[in-house]
Formats: structure tokens, sequence, C-alpha cells
């Protein structure tokens, strides 16, 4: 059973030196027992100190690392159920399996999909995140090469699917710097897999048929000496994979049932016929609750929904998505382009630089920061007003941009536009739209 926070405390070294970044070993302490501290903060445990505690401090569901480097990828600590009660941390990985038995045009443009197929959306670069490896064939060299092409190509956590040891461990030899994902251990070659994985220090997923099979197998291989799994309950259909999921989560969380405490991997390519019905399987698993995602391709029709739902869910609700303030140029604006303003709420933003871009009127977007709320919100809450965008109009440095001083408010806060006009003398405030479907007909009749 897990300790409490008092329990831990009596364990400490009761410093209070503050190195941990706590003030005291007593808050120290009460977070650890929430999970939501590292135990490896306090420079003065002994080892066996930190083994007795190391229960009390892993979060309910554990961290797993895939990969190294800049790309590597972070599963689990997850600690809520829903979003709204907190917020989701790591956001899945989405990628795709290539399998030794498929022709080398389809490997190599799987391989480009995975390279290529990216879109910037808020700031961010939103991609595949990992790539998986079949061996299909059950031929060691063929595996093997294909694993050393894959490896060459890309720069992204892998994963190696095989349930032979002697294969995963001729795989391992060429990548195991790279820390793959060791897939799977099963009931006929756990114990195999497991040394594999504690030899060679790489994650071990565990696969088996049912949450009630799962288990036991969870803690036999913890019992090896392994900590960092992923699960597969070997779901056989979305209604299964889902009700599995959702179990994991609520065992793990409210039970504090270790053995089911790890992230999931999803197989969304094998329980799908065609495209359509695999995408949307995806999309379930974004949300309930899956740790890796596989697909057949990363077509980018199919990847765009998938990457920005993704976005969307694992973003704290109670901070809105944002951009950061400035002057975004759309089309190659140049001195007499029309200047426009907004706030920074993303979807704001993307609305109205789409509808900017629709127009093919060249024209500069001023950003203002709302701290992520909408043009109506911020209004209300007194930041999008007269007293907050004259000085970021003088400070953005737009007036060096263009040779006119026209600024284009949105029309759903035309009544500011007298008083802003005092805070700018300087300059002629025109009333936009106030739908933003209507920017692309109202920047056709602009003339500086």
């Amino acid at each position: 059973m897990a300790l409490t926070g008092l329990d831990i405390y009596k364990k400490l070294p009761k410093t209070n030196c503050g190195e941990c970044g706590f003030p005291a070993c007593l808050p120290f302490a009460m977070k650890l027992a929430a999970g939501q501290a590292e135990l490896d903060a306090c420079p003065y445990l002994s080892e066996e100190i930190k083994e007795e505690l190391a229960e009390a401090s892993a979060p309910p569901i554990r961290l797993v690392t895939i990969g190294k480097g800049e790309n590597v990828l972070k599963i689990g600590e997850e600690q809520v159920m829903f979003r709204h009660e907190k917020t989701f941390f790591h956001p899945p990985g989405i990628g795709v399996i290539v399998e030794d038995t498929d022709p080398q045009e389809i490997i190599d443009g799987k391989i480009n999909q995975t390279r290529e197929v990216k879109f910037e959306r808020v700031g961010q670069i939103l991609k595949s995140d990992i790539i998986a490896v079949k061996a299909s064939s059950g031929d060691t060299s063929k595996f093997v090469s294909v694993v050393g092409k894959v490896r060459e190509a890309l720069d992204l956590p892998i994963i190696l699917m095989t349930d032979n040891p002697e294969i995963m461990k001729a795989a391992l030899s060429i990548c195991a710097e790279d820390k793959p994902l060791i897939y799977a251990a099963n009931n006929e070659n756990s114990e195999a897999m497991a040394n594999l994985s504690k030899e060679y220090d790489c994650p071990l997923a565990v696969s088996a048929k049912g949450l009630e099979t799962l288990s036991p197998l969870v803690e036999k291989i913890l019992a090896l000496g392994v900590k960092h799994l992923v699960l597969n309950p070997g779901s056989e259909n979305v209604g299964s994979a889902l009700r599995d999921l959702v179990l994991i989560r609520r065992a793990a969380l409210k039970q504090k049932f270790r053995p089911l405490g790890y992230p999931v991997i999803t197989f969304p390519c094998s329980q799908a016929e065609d495209d359509l019905m695999e995408t949307t399987l995806a999309a379930i698993y974004i949300m309930k609750y899956g740790g890796i995602i596989l697909l057949r391709n990363l077509e980018p029709w199919k990847a765009l929904p998938l990457f920005v739902l993704r976005q969307n869910i694992y973003t704290d609700p109670q901070r809105p998505m944002r951009v950061e303030e400035g002057i975004y140029p759309i089309g190659n604006p140049n001195e007499t382009s029309p200047v426009l303003i907004t706030s920074n709420f993303s979807l704001t933003y993307f609305i109205v630089s789409g509808e900017i871009e629709a127009s093919k009127i060249p024209s500069w977007l001023l950003v203002l920061d709302t701290e992520g709320l909408s043009v109506m919100t911020s209004w209300a809450a007194g930041k999008f007003v007269p007293e907050t965008i004259a000085p970021f109009v003088k400070r953005s440095g737009i007036t060096d941009k263009v040779k006119h001083h026209k600024l284009v408010i949105p029309g759903c806060v035309a009544q500011i536009s007298g008083e802003l006009e005092d805070e700018l003398p300087d300059w002629d405030i025109i009333v936009g739209p106030r739908e933003a479907a209507d920017i692309p007909v109202f920047l056709k009749q602009w003339a500086a």
C-alpha cells in the first residue's frame, strides 16, 4: 500500500536544506506522496531508503521514456481521468508500422511520410513521434536490415516488434543505444524478453489477451526487475479496447493498482479494415487513453486531424491555447498593405489569419496578448480595450512597416473605436467585419 506523506517524512533526513526545491522536508514528503515530486531531488537519501520509498514516490501511471535526444517520446505519468479535473501531461506518440515483408517502395513511402508529414499550429510543429518495425518475415537478417534502414533515415524513437527473443537480440545489437521499445513480452517469452530489457536498458511492452491475463504477467515481469513497461491488453475490437483502456486508467488512478499503472499501446491499424475507420479509432484512443497509437500509413488527410485533436486534448484547459504577441505578415505585405488587429486566442488567430490568406490581399495582422482569450471575452475582461491596444500598437513597430496609419479593429468591438482614436490620435480607426468570414470581401475594398 502506498505510504502517506507523514510515513515518507519519517524516512527523510529532515535537514530542511531546501535543495530539493521545497522549503522543508515535510512539504517535499507531501508532494512525493501525491506523485508530484521526484525522489532523486533529495541529495541525502541512501540507496536503501530510495528503494523503500520508490513505490510511494512513483506516479499512479509510471513515466516511460522511449528513445533519446531531443526527439525522445515520454508517455504516462497521467494523474486524472478527465482533463478538466487538471490536465493531461504527455501526448500519445503517433506513428506507423513498417513490416519487413513490405515491398521496398512501401517501406520508403512510410519513412518519407513520417519525415515529411508535419504541420505548424499555434507555434508548435505537429508531426509523427515514433515508428515501429515488425519482423513479419521471421528472418533475422531481413528484420535487422529494415531496422537499420529506418534508423538511418529517421531520428525518431523506434519500436522493435517480434516475439522471438533471438531476433529481438539481433536488432538490439545495432540500435540499443537509441533506447527502443521492445515489443513484446508474453506468457511464452516473458523471462527472455525481460532479460533483454535489463541487459540493454530499454523499455518493454507486455502483451496479453485480456486484463485478467495481463495483470499477473506484469507482476511476473516486475519481479524479474523490469520497471519501465508499456501495456497491450490484446483487445480484439474497439468496444473491448475502449473498455480496457478505461479500466486500466481507473485501476491505476482510483485503486492504485500498480500492475496496471503503465501507459498503453494501441493498434487501430489492425482493428480497422479501411483508413477512415482506422482514423476514427485512432481519434478514440487519443481521447481514451492511448499512450502509443500505431497506424498503417500517415497520409496528410489522416494525420492533420489526429495531430490537431491530440494538441487540443493535451493542453491545459485552464490555460487557453494562444499565439505569441506580435506582428504577423500574411502574403508578403508591403508599406501600403492593410493592418488588422485581433486577440491571441489561437482559434481566433487561425480563423482570422485564414480568412485574410483566403482574400489574397497581403496584410499585416497585429496580435495582442489577451492571455489566450477571444476578442469578445478579452474585451469584457478589460484586456482588449483602448488602454491595452494603443500601447501595443506604439511598441509593436508597425509604423516602420507601413506608410499609412489605418488600423482595422474587429466589428464586434466597434464601441471602442472612438476612445481608441483618442488613444491613437495619429491613426484612423476602421471598424472591420463582425464575422471573420466577411474579411475577404472587406479587404478587397481596401484602399490605403
